[in-house]
């Protein structure tokens, strides 16, 4: 069984990301999204060398593609990860492999157990669509913000998309140091992704809780 995958997320301080480094991650984010307390102007002096070292994820909420192509020809990435609302002909575009996001709480709607196939398939359904993503993340769902949210959604759902389809499947959402074993043992996801649940402060990363956060996802 090979390696869980972890992206730390939200990076906005080179000490940061050489401390995810050194903690073991697979992979860092940085937020391309202006509306995000955790976006990061001046990328270069943060992630200058860094992609040669780990997997670099620039993260986007419906950009523009020009947006998307200016931070391409920086070279300071080599993944893209969509946020938003974007199409697979538009996440496929670049010369970058990428990861979408679905937000699960967005795409499931009513209540019941009688629903519940329903809801299930709907969300099969809107992974199926990106069939050219090297990943799909399951994040939590907030009407006010992409991602960060600090907020879990039910696991069980992450589960069924593991089982019933071969996606890469990444997990995210409220995850944190006491919880991510639970969830790692539970759904058995190709990786997860963390931002909130290791911070001391909006975009300020927790050196303990990094550590802490990927001896616990590794334990399982």
């Amino acid at each position: 069984m090979s390696k869980l995958w972890i992206k730390i997320c939200g990076i906005t301080r080179r000490q940061d990301a050489l401390a995810a480094i050194d903690c073991g991650a697979s992979a860092i984010g940085v937020v391309c999204f202006a509306a995000s307390p955790r976006a990061l102007g001046r990328a270069g002096p943060v992630l200058q060398d860094l992609s040669e070292q780990i997997r670099v994820v620039a993260l986007f909420v419906d950009p523009t593609a020009e947006e998307v192509r200016q931070v391409c020809r920086s070279g300071l990435f080599n993944m893209l990860q969509f946020h938003g609302d974007e199409s697979a002909a538009f996440c496929e575009s670049f010369d970058l492999p990428y990861m979408k996001a679905i937000r699960v709480g967005e795409v499931l709607t009513g209540s019941g157990a009688g629903e519940a196939l329903s809801k299930t398939e709907f969300l099969l359904e809107r992974v199926t669509d990106y069939a050219t993503a090297e990943m799909i993340l399951l994040d939590s769902f907030d009407a006010n913000l992409p991602g960060g949210t600090g907020k879990t959604f039910d696991w069980a759902l992450a589960a069924t998309v593991r089982r019933e389809t071969q996606v890469k499947l990444v997990v995210a959402g409220g995850l944190n140091p006491g919880n991510v074993a639970q969830a790692t043992t539970q759904i058995q996801p190709f990786g997860i992704d963390v931002s909130s649940g290791v911070e001391a402060a909006h975009g300020i990363k927790d050196l303990l809780k990094m550590q802490l956060f990927v001896e616990e996802a590794r334990s399982v």
